[in-house]
């Protein structure tokens, strides 16, 4: 038989939970992500001794934070118990941050995770006996994630397991891998910036419709048989081919990534600009976003655009790298520098 609630009419227990606890919110529970970045931000932890938070997801698992106050503060890091959790545990590198969100954002840092396998609210466990009043922000960077191969052998990361999944080429025969590795009747040579390798026109021309109208018409490629690619180097280059035959590596791949999405504009390859597009979404942290803010501007790339204004403006990491921000805005493309400050006055307004 269902209970009411003098105030909140049917009862529901999470819901309960909350009123008893000081009448909070949902937002209070709620933790903002972008794809490899957690936040929690808590008002006030005066009127109540423990707080969890909502689920969140992150890689293949839901997770919760949860802060408790005894003697000190412990905060704790776990996956939601499922059937996923039990047949195939998360094993997490990550790094974990109590910022206080005043105005000098002081930040207690916890020493980097390394593949530590989470099943419960037991298994990471953070004292702080540092007293925080106010409030305060838990930031859980994720570095990695990884489950346990079927076949044994080394923890198989999802993210990168994932990208080549969604990324290979149905159409990638092994066929076409050989014909590029073994040089099978290269009937063009490439000329890169620090070397050069044979390739074929057929495949080049039904990958990409910049090298197709190169062969297609009486340009100096159809007739002398080489292409010049001076702005890429041998193994930018190796790798850009390696993609078009479907013969690629991802830590190949994660090497060259701006050197491919510059190659993918320039040769309307979409498919790979894409790849590119989705790959540095998912590393985004504050020693790249600015370069990656200024490509994303450069080669037209919203979600990178966005996710990268999320980061410094929402997420606040803009207050973490003030030198090099104040570098930026001397060297950035005019209308890239109005967007930022524009998304700053945004946050500003519904602060």
């Amino acid at each position: 038989m269902l209970m009411k609630s003098r105030n909140c009419g049917i009862y529901q227990p999470g819901k309960a939970r909350r009123v008893l606890l000081g009448g909070m919110n949902d937002s209070a529970y709620r933790v903002d992500t972008t794809p490899r970045l957690a936040q929690w931000r808590i008002e006030n932890l005066a009127s109540c001794t423990y707080r969890k938070s909502d689920a969140f997801k992150m890689g293949k698992w839901n997770w919760h934070l949860s802060v408790e106050k005894n003697r000190v503060l412990f905060v704790k890091l776990y996956p939601e118990v499922s059937n996923l959790t039990r047949d195939n545990p998360p094993i997490a590198s990550f790094i974990i941050r109590v910022v206080s969100s005043a105005g000098d954002r002081k930040a207690l840092t916890h020493p980097e995770v390394t593949d530590k396998q989470l099943k419960n609210n037991d298994d990471f466990v953070w004292p702080i006996d540092v007293p925080l009043t106010g409030k305060f922000i838990i930031d859980v960077e994720f570095l990695d994630l990884k489950i346990a191969s079927p076949c044994g052998g080394e923890p198989c990361s999802i993210w990168a397991d994932g990208y080549t999944k969604k990324q290979s080429n149905a159409t990638a025969l092994a066929s076409l891998g050989r014909m590029l590795t073994e040089g099978i009747h290269t009937d063009i040579i490439i000329h890169a910036s620090n070397g050069s390798m044979g390739a074929h026109r057929a495949v080049l021309a039904a990958r990409s419709p910049v090298f197709c109208s190169m062969f297609s018409h009486d340009l100096k490629e159809k007739e002398m048989s080489v292409i010049n690619i001076c702005d890429m180097s041998i193994e930018s280059c190796q790798a850009f081919l390696n993609y078009i035959y479907g013969n690629f590596q991802h830590e190949e791949f994660l090497s060259h990534r701006l050197a491919l999405l510059r190659a993918a504009d320039k040769y309307d390859i979409s498919d790979l600009k894409e790849a590119c597009h989705d790959s540095l979404l998912e590393d985004i942290d504050v020693k790249n976003v600015l370069d990656r803010l200024q490509n994303a501007s450069l080669y037209d790339l919203p979600k990178l655009k966005t996710s990268c204004m999320r980061y410094l403006v929402k997420f606040g990491k803009i207050f973490d790298i003030r030198d090099d921000f104040n570098a930026f805005l001397l060297s950035a493309d005019r209308e890239l520098i109005a967007e930022v400050f524009h998304e700053v006055l945004s946050a500003w307004k519904g602060f």
